[in-house]
This record gives C-alpha cells, structure tokens and sequence, in this order.
C-alpha cells in the first residue's frame, strides 16, 4: 500500500502521539519514514510604541531552532530505528510550513503524509487557518490526519 511516509513533527504532544502512531502504522506497512520539522524564520523586529524587539539575534535564534529541530528529529529517528525501520530526517527554515510539507512530500517521494491536527477553533481558526488544513486543500499526496 504506502512504502514511505512523511510524517512532520513540532515536537508538541499532539504530534509526538502522532509520530508514535505514525511509527506503529509505517511498521505494518513495512514503510520507510522520513521526518520533518519546519524551523521558523527569524521574526522581524517592529518599530514603534509597544513594540517588542527580538530578544536574541538572529544567529542565536538561527542555532536554537536548528538545536530544537535536531533534538525533537533525533528523538522520532530513535523511535522509528527501534521499531526496525528505515529512517530519515530533514528540516528547513520557513515561516510557510504547510507548503515545506507539501514540497519535502513530492521531492522526497513519499507516497502519504502523516500528520497531526493542530486545528485551531473560532476566531482564530477562522483567520490563521490551520497547516493541516492548508495540507490537506493543497497537496497531491494522500493524507493521514491524527486527532
């Protein structure tokens, strides 16, 4: 059925249990994984009355996201290779996570994404949408949503 599964990941617990199941689902398939975490952009600073300014720069920020992604990428590696599977990992920088997933999906060739819902409700789901919903509106590759 599906031989490799994109399975992105933030690290919350909502998506942890998504990668523990992700993991449980790839091993009956007998499916390769590839993981993914999207590292934000460095925020802009903004100008003006009441503005917050970054409280790091943007290399310290730049090394802690890269340290976050790499620690929350290893610990689902780990997991997936006791599992007896074939493993791998990638991250990118870009405050547009949805389509990082679609693309990493396509260029890696993997044949379902498995992710989790952060959906978010009422006003704000209304006005930020959700990645998983952006996923699923515009992705050519199957997806599995885990609630």
């Amino acid at each position: 059925m599906y031989k490799h599964l994109l399975i992105p990941t933030d690290g919350s617990e909502l998506s942890n249990r998504a990668v523990a199941s992700a993991i449980e689902f790839a091993r009956s398939l007998k499916a390769k994984i590839t993981f993914l975490y999207v590292q934000p952009e460095f925020p802009l600073p903004i100008a003006g009355e009441g503005a917050m300014l970054a409280p790091e720069s943007r290399d310290e920020f730049a090394q802690s996201t890269r340290e976050q992604a790499e620690r929350i990428l290893a610990e689902a590696a780990v997991t997936a290779k006791a599992a007896g599977l074939e493993t791998s990992t990638t991250t990118e920088v870009s405050d547009i996570p949805y389509q990082v997933i679609i693309n990493t999906a396509q260029n890696r060739g993997c044949d379902l994404v498995f992710m989790a819902s952060h959906g978010r409700k009422g006003l704000a789901g209304l006005l930020l949408g959700s990645e998983t919903h952006k996923v699923l509106t515009h992705c050519k590759v199957p997806v599995l949503v885990y609630r």
